[in-house]
């Protein structure tokens, strides 16, 4: 998912802007974040890309997706405090925590397999091999007891039994799925990310509940949610939308930065945050269910193009390397991207 949408935004950039990106923090027009700023840098290093990171707010602890292993950052202490390898996966997404049951859920979308992981000794126990395929995003519904994984190839979600660790179900879905939020009332909703669109399913029943376009959103990627006020929050390009969860309308839609692939909602200080690759995280406040205004960007780093929030104390935490400029076209890589330097890999902490 992320090397797609990463290369597709370095095809539409110019190789110029691309180094002058690499070269570190860039500086937008649009006001700062309400003192909001990067206030510490955690080198973590290790190897691989990156993906979806999930901030546990009860222990402070940070999972990140690494391609084949997860990184589990302490950020209190800034300190890595855990590694799970992943079992032949080299493209590993996201994992959903199942804190009352001890465990967490690895999407491993290569292998078209979820790795069940024990939260005490942050270890894989098992391999669930799955009928999706290039299983993405994933979620677990503690109501039902259920995990759902969102595969990109197979246009589908798969469930599974959380207890058992069986697959128990199928939910055919519209198109490619990218993100998915659950609203705590048995219903899933889910970016449709080729169509620009939202589907609603019901998470014991698995029946289709609608499906409404996203429009002015092109692209859909991050979804966050604001259960007060039932209003979903979906990154798309150059816009971030907010959907009536209770009727699918877009009630608005406030500017963001450019390719944005993480986002998350503060309900204690009504503020909507978007992680943007070209070096920002862009802000909104809720001034009322269905109004918004632009707080600003915090500037970042190139590469900081997943988040996530921890709501306790309500701190951004985003994620980036240092990277190589792009070396020259050849016949077989016309198109030669920035590559991470191994080790630079670090976790930048924002507050005021």
């Amino acid at each position: 998912m992320l090397r797609g949408k990463f290369a597709g935004w370095l095809r539409r950039t110019s190789p110029l802007i691309c180094l002058a990106l690499i070269a570190g923090a860039v500086v937008y027009a649009a006001p700062q974040a309400s003192g909001y700023h990067v206030i510490k840098r955690m080198p973590v290093g290790g190897e691989g890309g990156w993906d979806y990171l999930l901030m546990d707010s009860d222990s402070h602890r940070l999972y990140i997706a690494r391609g084949s292993h997860f990184q589990i950052v302490d950020v209190t202490t800034g300190k890595l405090v855990g590694d799970i390898q992943i079992a032949n996966s080299k493209n590993s997404h996201g994992i959903a925590l199942a804190p009352d049951l001890g465990k967490g859920f690895t999407s491993n979308g290569d292998a078209n397999t979820v790795s069940v992981v024990d939260l005490k000794t942050l270890q894989a126990t098992s391999v669930i091999p799955i009928p999706g395929k290039d299983p993405d995003s994933i979620r677990y519904d503690a109501a039902t007891k259920k995990v759902f994984t969102f595969n990109g190839k197979s246009m589908d979600s798969t469930v599974l039994d959380a207890t058992t660790g069986k697959v128990i179900g199928t939910v055919k879905l519209a198109g490619k799925p990218e993100e998915a939020i659950l609203d705590g009332q048995g219903n899933m909703f889910v970016n449709i990310e080729d169509k620009s669109s939202i589907q609603e399913f019901d998470t014991k029943t698995y029946a289709i509940k609608g499906t409404w376009p996203l429009a002015p959103c092109d692209g859909p990627s991050a979804m966050a949610f604001d259960s007060a006020h039932r209003r979903i929050f979906v990154a798309c390009d150059k816009v971030m939308v907010v959907v009536n969860a209770d009727n699918g309308k877009v009630v608005a839609a406030p500017p963001i930065g450019g390719d944005p692939d993480g986002n998350g909602y503060d309900p204690g200080t009504g503020l909507a945050f978007a992680a943007c690759r070209e070096g920002l995280v862009s802000v909104i406040h809720q001034d009322s269910a269905d109004k918004y205004s632009v707080v600003g960007n915090i500037n970042t780093q190139f590469g900081t193009r997943t988040m996530s929030i921890d709501t306790k104390t309500h701190r951004v935490y985003t994620v980036t390397a240092d990277f190589k400029p792009a070396g020259a076209p050849t016949a077989d890589n016309p198109r030669p991207r920035p590559t991470p330097i191994p080790g630079s890999f670090v976790v930048l902490e924002i507050g005021q």
